[in-house]
């Protein structure tokens, strides 16, 4: 019985734990049914055997039947295949890449048919299927730390001192109010402070929470990464969230490993592991020795297909990426520089509102300030000592205030906004920023190197000749060109490939996948050619494969035909490097032609006049050998050497890639802007040139024997000092590898450039981050390239590229307009109150009234200035330097004719208006207050456009400047009409406001005025520093 025990097991085992696939279930029908016989003969033998005695009392007292419950899960797969408790050995197994351990689960076929997944056509994918898996075995994500709530960012606005100082003011000034005037009166003074206060930070702390939430999204976007899978046979894109364990996954060279798993099938596949194990040396990953795939690791070389066996947490990509805190503080240079701007002003306003302090405090202790009744305030002894804190606390509140008026605290909420703003409209422009610097610095190029092939170009690719031998073939139907040649370019062209073919059934219509090169020749070979990639496969067997990398510009196949024992090499690539590889040809009859030095001049010219029209051309060429004359490394692999000479040329193909719409306005907006625009490509340089002049680099006239192009080994031959000075004549390098990328960006940036670079490669990384401005292309490019880059084009267009740019000047051209419009403030109020304190012995400006100043300016004035919308006009003016002040002497100009004014009339008010308007000091100081404020409304109009004279020039089309404005004015009026206690305010009649809205309307002329005062084009400063040091 034990033995039969023993036997129930081990099948239960087996079919539980090594899945078969649904097309064996006949198959498993039948072996459960001879199993089940063989165990109830045991059963009976046993029983005979064993209790001969007792065998006719057995059956006489039970049925003459025996009925067997047999759990065969035979036609319910899906509830036992995903088994839980098996899901922590896979893991394991993969994490601690034991080949042993995996071995005996029966290897990765095993592994694979436990998981029900077909190697070859993937999991089924339909919505059942793909639920199933990820309720046992979870999804793709890891869960993200908690973001800061509202109330941190609250919190952490209590924290400013300035703040403290203030609420301990008001703290104060409530206790003594209450104390002297009773709960009913007593609370408005410290009240009002409090409130103000607290409106302020609330209005800061939700822009920051609000701006927070933004990035956040946007890091979210660039996470989502789009992977090539195979699910019901067909290959297709998905999420990197929507992976499941079994499903088999398609990489190339660039990719990042989605999940881990296992190694199916592929050709010299090299993973980068030093994202996660720190170790630079690639490591080789096949079937036999390491067949392990970790997540969040990088395809160095080759290509390959894995089987998904543990996703999201179950990863060690997923721990670790769980771990890492988002709240990222990253600070652009721009930020930094606002940073000091901020604290030299600060320091300013430091000591103006320390003088006022002591001025304040030695007026009124020697009894020279008088209260509203023209009482002195401070009689000695008689004075209560009530009075006496009281008017300390609001003298330090005044005192306080202005500082905190001083400090422009606003400029770091200003650029968080335009920043947040314009990431958020260039996601729309198809930009997605990675970096926050790259949004400002990109405002500052004066080169942009980039790339051809779906940059410039449109990226569909389409086979429009071909010549085979020195014919050009048009007609593919007719029976002229040899089986035997057709029979080598389906091999060529099929096998020699990283693309796929998916038809579902002989009528269907194929679909190719891949790149747009690769489609373009498959689809030539299978529907003009007529190739039927499935049977090529069968009769066909791989033996090694020399990716394709952008160096060597060529791919190569070591494969047999069944039944043969002729080794068949094919190589793919650039036609002039394949050209040189060959010492003979084949013309369409099949037969084998030396090809001699004319022979050669001819094809070079057959491929120089396809480069003409605009063509990228691509070779093929094959060779035979014997088996016995293959050379083998010490790593097991063939030598290449003995596979690159003397091949034959089997055909040239030419394949047309159209200029994109737009591309040549975009180029030539981007040179009025004074940006330097080069072409680096991988194509020859006749083909280069062709598109150059298409796309509006290079002039249809120019001369072609001059330096503005050249391939990429004459510059890479060039020494250090002729490349240094050649570079800035070159405008195109063709046959260029990732290399020379790198050197050109070197030499533009040691000339003073800043530089920003477009690439798609893996091999792309090391220019993208050598240069100032990285820019990877959203379709083409690998995980990689957009790792290493700092803006993602999203739909791989040039004329994003020129959109990016004009939203770098757009960003740099808003903060410039904050700056000018709070100086402008931060100016008039210091000089009004310090004029005042010291003559008058009171500010005319209460604590109230400046945080209300202060919130118009610093937030909304932010708003309001920091999300305007790019403008033509931002490309009509050169880049601007990287040393360049952020003050500029036409800023200077503007905002000190803006505060000259406002400091005019409102020290006019404050000494002449009551005698002017015949009104009392309350109503006077209102008067001061409204003017000051409408002022700040009326010059945020003339903010708008630095040098521009026409300020309401399309500010229709920004909804948001409008309603901040508006929203403005209404809080004015309610501030001034019936927030009378809080706000310290007397209310104005219809003339009195009339007076107010015409003073601060003045300083339209007046800005419109100004900007016909021409300015000189270096800074100020430098004046003040040469005179300086001219003294010295």
């Amino acid at each position: 019985m034990s033995n039969s025990k023993v036997r129930q097991y081990s099948l239960f085992e087996m079919c539980t734990t090594l899945r078969l696939s649904v097309p064996h279930k006949r198959w498993r029908r039948a072996f459960f049914v001879i199993c089940s016989s063989h165990i109830l003969v045991s059963l009976a033998k046993h029983a005979i055997t064993t209790k001969k005695d007792q065998l006719l009392a057995a059956f006489s007292r039970s049925p003459s039947y025996t009925i067997l419950d047999i759990q065969s899960n035979i036609g319910d797969v899906s509830p036992h295949c995903f088994n839980p408790d098996n899901k922590a050995l896979l893991i394991d197994i993969v994490k601690e890449k034991n080949p042993d351990r995996l071995n005996q689960l029966g290897g990765v076929e095993a592994v694979a048919a436990a998981l029900e997944t077909d190697v070859e056509n993937g999991i089924h994918g339909d919505a059942e299927d793909i639920a199933s898996r990820r309720n046992k075995f979870g999804s793709n994500t890891y869960p993200k730390p908690p973001l800061k709530s509202l109330f941190q960012f609250v919190l952490e606005a209590f924290k400013d001192t300035i703040i403290l100082i203030l609420l301990g003011c008001a703290i104060l000034s409530l206790g003594f109010g209450i104390r002297e005037n009773g709960w009913k009166d007593g609370w408005y003074d410290g009240g009002s402070i409090f409130v103000a206060v607290f409106i302020v930070i609330t209005v800061s702390a939700f822009s920051n929470f609000r701006q927070s939430r933004q990035f956040e999204k946007l890091s979210s976007i660039s996470d989502n990464i789009q992977i090539d899978v195979i699910r019901s046979g067909r290959r297709c894109q998905i999420s990197i969230f929507d992976i499941v364990v079994g499903d088999i996954v398609c990489l190339k060279i660039g990719d990042q490993i989605p999940a881990d798993g296992l190694f199916l099938d592929g050709h010299s596949l090299q993973i980068d592991e030093s994202s996660m194990t720190g170790e630079s040396d690639h490591v080789e990953v096949d079937g036999r020795r390491n067949p392990f795939l970790i997540s969040g690791a990088k395809v160095a070389d080759g290509y390959g297909r894995m089987l998904v066996t543990s996703v999201g947490m179950n990863t060690a990509w997923g721990e670790m990426m769980s771990s890492i805190n988002r709240d990222s503080n990253e600070q652009t240079p721009l930020q930094e520089r606002l940073d000091k701007l901020t604290l030299s002003i600060g320091k300013v306003g430091l000591a103006v509102a320390f003088l006022v302090l002591v001025v304040l405090l030695v007026r009124y202790f020697t009894g020279n300030t008088i209260d509203d009744y023209g009482n002195r305030e401070f009689n000695g002894s008689k004075t209560k000592i009530n009075d006496i804190l009281n008017a300390v606390v609001r003298i330090i509140a005044d005192a306080v205030t202005i500082v905190v008026v001083a400090i422009p605290e606003g400029l770091p909420l200003a650029v968080t906004l335009t920043l947040a703003y314009s990431m958020k409209r260039m996601m729309v422009d198809q930009a997605m920023v990675r970096k926050l610097m790259a949004c400002e610095t990109m405002g500052s190029a004066t080169t942009i190197c980039t790339d051809k092939t779906g940059t410039l170009t449109m990226n569909q690719m389409k086979v429009t000749e071909f010549w085979l031998g020195q014919d050009a073939i048009k007609d593919y139907g007719s029976p002229t060109i040899s089986s035997v040649i057709l029979d080598l370019l389906h091999q060529g062209a099929g096998l020699n490939s990283t693309g796929a073919v998916y038809k579902p059934h002989s009528q269907a219509v194929p679909e190719f996948s891949g790149s747009p090169t690769e489609k373009a020749i498959l689809s030539w070979s299978v529907l003009e050619l007529k190739m039927d990639i499935e049977a090529l496969k069968k009769t066909c067997t791989i033996l090694q494969v020399e990716a394709f990398n952008s160096e060597k510009k060529r791919s190569g196949l070591l494969m047999k035909k069944n039944g043969e024992k002729m080794i068949h090499i094919h190589w793919k690539g650039a036609a002039e490097m394949i050209l040189a590889m060959c010492s003979s040809y084949y013309d369409r009859n099949g037969s084998l032609t030396f090809m001699g030095e004319n022979e050669r001049k001819k094809f070079e010219q057959v491929i120089e006049s396809m480069a003409a029209k605009s063509l990228r051309c691509i070779g093929f060429a094959h060779k035979e050998i014997a088996e016995e004359e293959l050379e083998y490394r010490e790593d097991g692999k063939i030598h290449e050497k003995h596979s690159e000479e003397g091949l034959t040329l089997l055909g040239l193909v030419g394949l047309k890639d159209p200029c994109r719409p737009g591309v040549r306005n975009a180029v030539v907006a981007c040179k009025d802007a004074g940006v330097h625009i080069k072409m680096i490509t991988g194509d020859n340089i006749f083909t280069a040139r062709a598109i150059a002049i298409e796309c509006g680099i290079l002039d249809r006239n120019q001369d072609s024997d001059n330096e503005e192009v050249v391939e990429g080994v004459e510059f890479r031959n060039y020494t250090p000092k002729e490349r240094v000075e050649k570079v800035d004549r070159i405008y195109v390098m063709a046959r260029s590898s990732p290399f020379d990328k790198l050197l050109m960006v070197q030499c533009l940036k040691q000339k003073g450039h800043v530089v920003a670079v477009t690439g798609d490669g893996t091999n792309d990384a090391p220019a993208l981050k050598e240069a100032d401005i990285g820019l990877s292309m959203g379709i083409q490019g690998t995980e990689v390239a957009k790792e290493s880059s700092d803006i993602v084009i999203l739909d791989d267009n040039f004329a994003s590229v020129a959109t990016v740019l004009m939203w770098g000047r757009c960003v740099y051209n808003n903060i410039q307009k904050f700056i000018q419009f709070q100086l402008t403030v931060n100016v008039a109020a210091l000089v009004i109150n310090f004029v005042a304190a010291i003559s008058a012995g009171k500010v005319p400006l209460t604590a109230v009234q400046l945080l209300w100043v202060n919130l118009i300016m610093d937030t909304l004035g932010a708003l309001a200035l920091a999300t305007e919308r790019p403008t033509k006009e931002l490309m009509e003016k050169s880049p601007v330097g990287r040393t360049e002040p952020l003050i500029t002497n036409v800023m200077w100009r503007n905002l000190m004719a803006q505060a000259l004014y406002q400091i005019s009339v409102l020290l006019t008010l404050q000494f002449r208006g009551e005698s002017i308007f015949s009104v009392d000091t309350k109503v006077n100081d209102t008067l001061i207050f409204n003017t000051f404020v409408l002022c700040q409304v009326f010059n945020e109009f003339n903010a708008r456009k630095l040098e521009k004279k026409n300020v309401f020039k399309g500010i229709h089309r920004n909804k948001l400047f409008l309603g901040i404005i508006g929203i403005t004015i209404i809080l004015q009026v309610v501030m001034v009409e019936f927030l009378k206690r809080f706000a310290d305010t007397e209310r104005l009649d219809w003339r009195e406001w009339c007076v107010c809205i015409c003073l601060a309307a003045i300083s339209w002329p007046i800005g419109w005025i100004v900007k016909w005062i021409p300015v000189p084009e270096k800074p100020f400063l430098s004046f003040l520093k040469r005179e300086y040091n001219n003294n010295r």
